[in-house]
């Protein structure tokens, strides 16, 4: 996933690991412009921007898990005040997300959310995780239903009903303050281990021993939010620091970066399979028909002329 010699010091990058003594494996994300260019793109209120923002690190730290060609996507959809959340990576390092919420609903979970946010945003739904590496493959899909305080707790929750893999998570979301106290940038940082079983087939596994387990999980919940956010604390630095006298190697890290695959041409080809007749209704006050893509905001507009050549070479 990207080219590593461009990489940014310290942010906007997937860290692949390995704990040595026990072989268990891992990643860790730091996200700092990217997100906050993604989510600059939306005048989400903060409580959406903070969900979202967990949702798209628990993406990247998901699909680097995977070997793959292609996109991962997570989306979350429920009855609560968040109706759907989708969070998009390609294979080379490409990230998108939005989200879809009632204001009014959304007004009145605040304050629960703030204790449990998955069910007073979500309420009861699901998560879904796709792989899609294009239309002469198959796609994975997995299904489970929300269940858990944070959208993290779901994750775990998947990999343990669905997957029947040890799966350990941290991930903290906030935004900074600038020096004159006004609110910054967003930023995000996650980590996660996983043990897997030596024979696919089985539940045997032979990377760790049950101690090796429990003493990664413990050392991984001694990470404070402070220290996956920190700019200036890099990732291999901080993985020292939890695993040192474990021995932890680390590889390459993969770049990160705000990528959306919209463009004029997919809009029209989308206009171009509705009735013209349903498309003339679509048009705003002054006569244009205006497109808003739902990831990065972009509106695509479209006159008379425009439409007459979208249906021409539709033939």
């Amino acid at each position: 996933m990207g080219d590593p010699s461009v990489l940014p010091l310290n942010d906007d990058l997937v860290q692949p690991f390995q704990i040595e003594s026990s072989q268990l494996r891992g990643r860790i994300v730091k996200l700092g412009p990217t997100l906050d260019e993604i989510l600059a793109r939306h005048a989400y209120p903060d409580t959406i921007a903070r969900f979202l923002a967990e949702t798209m690190t628990l993406a990247v730290l998901l699909s680097s898990m995977l070997k793959y060609d292609g996109i991962f996507t997570l989306q979350t959809k429920g009855d609560g005040p968040v109706k759907l959340m989708v969070a998009d990576i390609t294979s080379v390092g490409d990230i998108r997300a939005y989200a879809q919420f009632d204001e009014a609903e959304l007004a009145k979970a605040e304050d629960d959310a703030l204790i449990a946010p998955a069910p007073a945003l979500l309420g009861k739904g699901y998560i879904a995780f796709t792989v899609d590496q294009g239309p002469n493959t198959d796609r994975y899909q997995g299904i489970v239903e929300l269940y858990g305080k944070t959208l993290t707790d779901c994750v775990q929750h998947y990999f343990r009903q669905s997957e029947q893999i040890d799966t350990g998570l941290a991930v903290a979301v906030d935004r900074m303050i600038n020096p004159d106290g006004s609110k910054g940038g967003w930023r995000a940082g996650g980590i996660m281990v996983q043990r897997l079983p030596q024979d696919p087939t089985q539940a045997v596994f032979s990377a760790g021993k049950e101690d090796d387990w429990r003493r990664a999980m413990a050392l991984l919940s001694s990470t404070r939010g402070e220290e996956l956010l920190d700019p200036d604390l890099p990732a291999e630095r901080l993985l020292f620091r939890l695993f040192h006298e474990d021995g932890v190697r680390v590889w390459d890290p993969s770049a990160l970066r705000f990528g959306c695959r919209c463009s004029r041409e997919r809009v029209s080809t989308m206009l171009a399979g509705l009735p013209r007749d349903e498309v003339e209704e679509l048009k705003v006050e002054d006569g244009r028909v205006e497109v808003t893509c739902q990831f990065c905001s972009t509106a695509y507009h479209f006159d008379d002329r425009d439409l007459d050549r979208v249906y021409e070479a539709r033939g």
